[in-house]
């Protein structure tokens, strides 16, 4: 397993980030949770990804239990904030900040996070009020850095330029099928120090091949899950399916999965830190962990851009 450096900081992760949204605490069992986990250090991945709304709090209950086995510098632990938690509390409010980031290191059981993420810009609080409560809670030991998921360049310029705490990390989604952030975002946030830790590199499960045109999704796929199967369905179209279609030849020329395949594109981006993959099996997780340290030739690049059009 590859390690790169997060952004501008000292903090340094695996390329491929275990992480638990709609799974761990929620979707998957605690024993394959457990195993997951296992499996997922035993390969060298050592960057756990979270959130404190994931599981409505559950994920992270789940992680602080598995983890606390674990000495504390033997793993980078993230964690976000600002989408609705069961008890109706939300958004990037300085009250909000100490209060979600206090909540989630006692559900985590440590005493900080690695790295505290908006989950997404608030509108409704005023920028400075948030950016002086995150760079309170760094002082305060209780994070090491902080990033932020899906803002915009303006949004980014903003933060950037207010005094404190800098952010070191964006999250965005991006895949070989959602490739938005690549225009604006990334070129701002390479010239600023900011890594990229990408989610759903695989498209929720599309771009690994298990899905094909014109058939059923397969029993037990993420797609027919009552619990998380409701986000995939925008991107799990015939267009979508007919291009992974196109990538198969490809994969198999090289000897490698179509997840590989789509990992590997991903982190070929310099402006790429890692990629977070959301495993239910152990196998998932060894077959994820393969990718670090695939190196695309530019000539496959181009058939990978020709195939996805």
């Amino acid at each position: 397993m590859r390690h790169r450096r997060l952004g501008s900081s000292a903090i340094q992760v695996s390329e491929i980030a275990l992480g638990s949204w709609l799974t761990y605490g929620g979707g998957v069992s605690r024993r394959e949770a457990e195993a997951c986990v296992a499996r997922a250090f035993d390969l060298g991945i050592d960057f756990i990804d979270t959130a404190n709304v994931y599981s409505g709090g559950a994920a992270e209950e789940f992680l602080g239990e598995v983890l606390r086995g674990r000495p504390r510098q033997s793993y980078v632990l993230a964690t976000k904030l600002f989408f609705p938690m069961p008890d109706g509390d939300r958004g990037l409010s300085a009250a909000q900040v100490q209060k979600q980031l206090d909540a989630s290191l006692r559900r985590l059981r440590v005493e900080y996070v690695d790295l505290y993420q908006c989950h997404r810009f608030d509108p409704e609080v005023p920028l400075e009020e948030t950016m002086a409560a995150l760079t309170r809670a760094v002082e305060q030991g209780k994070a090491r850095a902080i990033g932020f998921s899906e803002w915009t360049a303006p949004q980014i310029r903003a933060a950037l330029a207010l005094p404190g705490a800098r952010f070191v990390s964006s999250q965005p989604q991006y895949s070989l099928l959602a490739r938005e952030w690549e225009a604006d975002v990334f070129p701002l946030c390479a010239r600023e120090g900011i890594g990229q830790i990408v989610w759903s590199p695989l498209c929720q499960g599309i771009l690994t091949g298990k899905y094909r045109p014109g058939a059923a999704p397969p029993p037990g796929s993420r797609a027919t899950s009552e619990r998380m199967g409701a986000f995939i369905q925008r991107r799990l179209t015939e267009e979508n399916l007919q291009r992974v279609e196109r990538l198969r030849p490809i994969a198999a020329e090289l000897g490698i999965t179509l997840s590989q395949l789509a990992l590997a594109w991903v982190l070929r981006r310099p402006e790429v830190t890692s990629a977070i993959v959301g495993a239910t099996s152990p196998a998932q997780v060894e077959e994820n962990a393969a990718a670090s340290g695939v190196v695309l030739a530019p000539e496959v690049v181009e058939r990978i851009e020709r195939a996805v059009g």
